[in-house]
């Protein structure tokens, strides 16, 4: 009853269609999460500028930008170096043996955790846009310069982590409705049981 050709039933068919979804998601969140903090982790410029002149000889000037001038950018590495540690541990977690599930309980503890955690990547990743907004523009009733003209390759270089950190959100989003729909799915399958 209910045991198709290839001796596995169709429960079976889709949670194993399941775990893999789940899977897929998971990794390509965690690449992207990750892409995001190795590139803001690493994104360091130096330049040198001529600031003034004495008859002929410029007087120079070298000035460095790395990510950790600014505590957006260092919230954003932690948080999305946070979100891929979470996606590996979610990876090995459906490896284990889930014979001790408490009931479906370990589905709802990870819908929740992967709340948070795109909650906090969220708010890093638009802590970040805001900052490339004001590095690229400047604010003129603050008078606050523009960097980015001078630092061309340290704004693009935290532009695509932040793309990266957008497209990891988008995954976990994912992740947490295929979460939520299977949550949906084992409730009304133990209603059905219980009525």
């Amino acid at each position: 009853m209910g045991v198709e050709e290839g001796g596995v039933g169709k429960k079976g068919v889709c949670i194993w269609r399941w775990k893999i979804t789940m899977m897929v998601l998971r990794v390509l969140a965690l690449f992207a999460t990750a892409t995001a903090t190795v590139v803001m982790a690493l994104n360091k410029e130096t330049n040198t500028f001529a600031v003034a002149t004495i008859g002929n000889t410029p007087i120079k000037i070298t000035l460095t930008a790395k990510f950790q001038d600014t505590p957006a950018n260092v919230m954003f590495v932690i948080a999305n170096g946070v979100a891929t540690l979470h996606s590996l541990l979610m990876l090995a977690l459906s490896f284990v043996n889930h014979k001790h599930d408490l009931k479906g309980l370990r589905f709802l503890i990870v819908t929740m955790l992967d709340m948070v955690t795109i909650a906090v990547v969220s708010g890093a990743a638009t802590a970040i846009a805001f900052m490339g907004e004001l590095a690229r523009n400047g604010n003129s009733h603050a008078r606050w310069n523009k960097i980015c003209d001078n630092f061309e390759r340290y704004c693009d270089q935290g532009s695509g982590a932040m793309l990266a950190s957008y497209i990891g959100i988008l995954f976990l989003m994912l992740v947490n409705m295929v979460n939520i729909y299977e949550l949906k799915r084992l409730n009304n399958f133990k209603n059905v049981i219980t009525a």
